[in-house]
């Protein structure tokens, strides 16, 4: 679903936090709003959307060393707009926050960096595709004709961890909901929503012991709207799994007086099956004192329709991202059904 982790800790007005997490279900007076049957166009969407207030590109990979020993990595540029629109220098009214995340089976690293926009240290470029904040970026390496996202160079750097990876596609980018319309409550509120689902990684992670080498795979999401929560909304749980037979499956749910569930069934051929309100259930099996609150690190997803039942499990409970806005986020194990690995985010807790 990645509404991820959002930007509304920023704007001025505090009131506004109450209604849906983190602001994201305040009014969208103003800004442009997802309507049902607009088009996708690339390159265009992968830029930047300056009338809409808030925006994310999101990536996760799930990552080994040579020895079989698991990994996370997630490089995130979220967009808060104070005002719809953009203009040069001080005036623009974009806000940038960067996240970086490292996950290994013992310890979890988080930073983070904030700018304005309009003056040079944070930006997205639609073509040639490049998006930064400071020293953090995520570049395109893919040859002409070829879609931007197809092959990525990510690199995030802390002082005490940091990664480098490069990022090469083998299907096709991934639309959700309908044709990249995804809803998010059930009165209504929506995203522009896409994926390219499908990267084989390499590189190397900067850990405090030295380099190490990794290979895994990667998951890239892009979203934009200006209300995609209901206020009511306080939080969700996130899942994009990459199973061992080439099926994939992006699921969530938002909690809030009524529980709404939304998700994309994936083919190896990038082939994708809407899966409607209801359709997946998400059953906590297992909690973890993480940050001084109980959080629900083991957890069960079905889908009866087409016989999935699987058990995810944590590389490291502990994958606490300890930022302005905190929320938990990493690396999982996927088993029952079908094995696989994954990413889970939670927000709320």
């Amino acid at each position: 679903m990645n509404v991820k982790v959002l930007l509304f800790c920023l704007l001025p007005a505090a009131p506004v936090l109450a209604q849906g997490f983190a602001g994201l279900g305040t009014d969208a007076e103003g800004f442009a709003v997802p309507e049902r049957g607009r088009a996708l166009q690339f390159p265009r969407d992968h830029g930047a959307h300056p009338d809409y207030r808030i925006e994310w590109w999101y990536l996760t990979a799930t990552l080994q060393d040579a020895d079989g020993r698991d990994y996370g990595a997630q490089w995130t540029l979220f967009r808060s707009a104070l005002a719809p629109g953009e203009s040069e220098g001080w005036d623009s009214p974009q806000v940038w926050m960067g996240h970086a995340g490292l996950t290994t089976p013992d310890t979890h690293f988080s930073a983070e960096r904030f700018a304005r926009g309009g003056i040079g240290q944070a930006d997205v470029a639609a073509a040639p595709f490049a998006a930064r904040i400071d020293d953090w970026h995520m570049t395109s390496t893919a040859p002409d004709g070829a879609d931007a996202y197809s092959a990525l160079q990510i690199a995030a750097r802390d002082a005490d961890f940091g990664y480098d990876l490069r990022l090469e596609a083998n299907g096709p980018l991934v639309l959700h909901g309908q044709d990249g319309y995804s809803v998010k409550s059930a009165a209504g509120q929506a995203s522009y929503y896409y994926s390219q689902p499908f990267y084989s990684v390499t590189g190397t992670l900067d850990l405090p012991g030295g380099p190490v080498a990794v290979t895994g795979q990667g998951w890239l999401d892009r979203e934009w709207s200006s209300q995609p929560l209901a206020s009511d909304q306080t939080g969700w749980d996130w899942f994009s799994i990459v199973l061992e037979d080439g099926h994939r499956l992006m699921g969530f749910q938002l909690r809030g007086r009524q529980t709404f569930t939304a998700g994309t069934w994936i083919t190896p051929q990038g082939q994708a099956t809407a899966l409607p309100d209801g359709a997946l259930s998400f059953t906590p099996q297992g909690t973890a004192q993480v940050a001084g609150r109980d959080i629900p690190v083991r957890w069960q997803i079905d889908w009866p329709e087409q016989g999935l039942s699987l058990q995810t499990a944590p590389v490291n409970p502990q994958s606490w991202m300890d930022l302005t806005v905190s929320y938990w986020e990493g690396p999982i194990r996927v088993t029952g059904s079908h094995d696989g690995r994954g990413y889970l985010e939670m927000t709320g807790y």
